[in-house]
């Protein structure tokens, strides 16, 4: 027989999680998906994958065929071969932005910037063909992935922190997101740029939850009252 305290400490444990995964369902039933669909990619040849990738994209070429298969199709394949980062940025930021806003919201958010942003980076690639700055087989360029969702929810959740932390939080996320701009400018990139400033047009939306602003600084007074004091 094991240890009854730790036995209960380990349940205590696993009921947090499950309390924690629960209050985000669309979340984490969505990071299953990406589990399925990394593991499929992991079992095919290079060529197959390459044809499998393209065909999912949302390039010039599939958007002008049949936009609203490739943009949702594309949210369930990740662009490499390594899953467990997104496990813990989904962890850290669309989970707490599912259970702030709420599964409808959560959604229009994303979906807004994952549409929006793609859009914007596809049609400035476009122009950019069309005036000769970019060769012509970008039309089939890949472009898939969760990112511009990601990136679009992540802004928006700006909005669930307080003054000053929220202004810190949007300096970081924005550099990030703009120094590539300088170093690399691509489609992508500009895609990524774009989903912030959509994902921050929906403060009204935030706003409408009608609950205080996450204070990081109360967090950790709070913490310290509760731990426990030497003596």
């Amino acid at each position: 027989m094991g240890d009854p305290s730790v036995q209960a400490r380990l349940k205590a444990w696993l009921s947090a999680v499950w309390r924690f995964v629960s209050s985000a369902p669309l979340t984490y039933v969505w990071l299953i998906v990406l589990l399925t669909t990394t593991i499929i990619q992991r079992n095919v040849s290079r060529l197959e994958l390459r044809a499998m990738l393209v065909h999912q994209s949302t390039n010039i070429h599939e958007l002008a065929a049949d936009p609203l298969q490739v943009l949702f199709t594309s949210l369930f394949w990740i662009d490499g071969r390594y899953w467990t980062p997104y496990l813990l940025l989904f962890t850290l930021f669309l989970a707490p932005a599912e259970r702030w806003l709420g599964k409808i919201r959560w959604l229009t958010v994303g979906l807004t910037a994952h549409v929006g942003a793609t859009y914007i980076s596809e049609g400035l690639l476009y122009l950019a063909i069309l005036i000769h700055w970019k060769p012509e087989r970008l039309v089939y360029a890949r472009d898939i992935g969760v990112s511009y969702f990601v990136v679009g929810v992540i802004a928006v959740l700006a909005y669930h922190l307080a003054p000053p932390w929220r202004w810190g939080y949007l300096a970081v996320l924005i550099t990030i997101f703009t120094v590539p701009l300088f170093i690399h400018l691509n489609f992508t990139a500009i895609g990524h740029f774009s989903a912030i400033f959509i994902g921050l047009l929906f403060y009204p939306m935030a706003r409408g939850r009608g609950r205080p602003p996450l204070n990081p600084a109360d967090m950790k007074r709070s913490l310290g009252r509760t731990a426990p004091t030497s003596g």
